[in-house]
């Protein structure tokens, strides 16, 4: 969702610079890759350095490389001997992705897949304190699904694009499967009692899930009641 063109240049102007290196992959993007507005930016890039920086995580994965500007800022947030590991669909961005994570000086931070996360999320031998979400959107809640128990109590999971440009509490057409998957993610979190979880009107809207931390084995009466919800809406075999 856009927001007036002179309050983002105000944000920007009172948020902290880009590195030379995030500004250079900035400008790179904008002119030599397709769909450029699929980068972070500025002040989200800020943003997720700071949420990193203030969780210190030991394991982040993101879902979406793209060429590599949010997760230079991810890293930056790394605790030490900290991994972020990174998945992108698309092989062709990978090179660049590299290049930039090799001026950045995360480079050994980050262990990258090329492929669908879909087959390489449970591939993964690992639990998360933080993940982020910036991919296909008629799969965000396939792969919220798989992460969950993926996700340590007390991690957090951001998913970006929630309001999808405002199209979120508009009428869509049946085959708009990407508003559809937006808003199905969006309603699931909401009602999943295993989080907690506030949607973040800047950008294109983050959602910011807190996996609740809980007694071992313990299992509450929202969450019995949400299993059997989740049973009786899967087709039977």
């Amino acid at each position: 969702m856009d927001i007036d063109l002179e309050l983002e240049e105000y944000a920007e102007a009172h948020t902290t610079p880009e590195t030379e290196v995030l500004h250079k992959l900035n400008r790179e993007t904008n002119i030599k890759i397709l769909h450029p507005r699929m980068l972070s930016g500025h002040i989200q890039g800020q943003f997720l350095k700071m949420i990193s920086g203030m969780i210190r995580p030991k394991q982040i994965l993101e879902i979406g490389t793209y060429t590599g500007y949010s997760a230079i800022c991810l890293a930056e947030g790394l605790a030490d001997e900290g991994l972020l590991h990174t998945i992108e669909i698309k092989p062709e961005l990978e090179e660049m992705a590299t290049d930039y994570f090799n001026l950045a000086g995360v480079i050994h931070k980050i262990k990258q897949y090329i492929g669908n996360a879909l087959t390489i999320i449970p591939a993964i031998n690992e639990t998360f304190d933080l993940v982020f979400i910036d991919a296909d959107k008629e799969n965000y809640l396939n792969y919220y699904r798989l992460l969950i128990d993926k996700l340590k109590p007390g991690g957090y999971l951001l998913a970006d694009n929630v309001l999808w440009s405002g199209k979120v509490v508009l009428s869509i057409p049946a085959n708009d499967k990407e508003t559809k998957g937006i808003m199905e993610f969006n309603d699931f979190v909401q009602n999943d009692p295993r989080v907690e979880n506030v949607l973040l009107p800047f950008r294109d809207g983050v959602m910011m899930v807190r996996k609740m931390k809980r007694d071992k084995g313990q299992v509450t009466r929202d969450e019995w009641r949400f299993t059997n919800y989740e049973l009786r809406k899967s087709p039977k075999t």
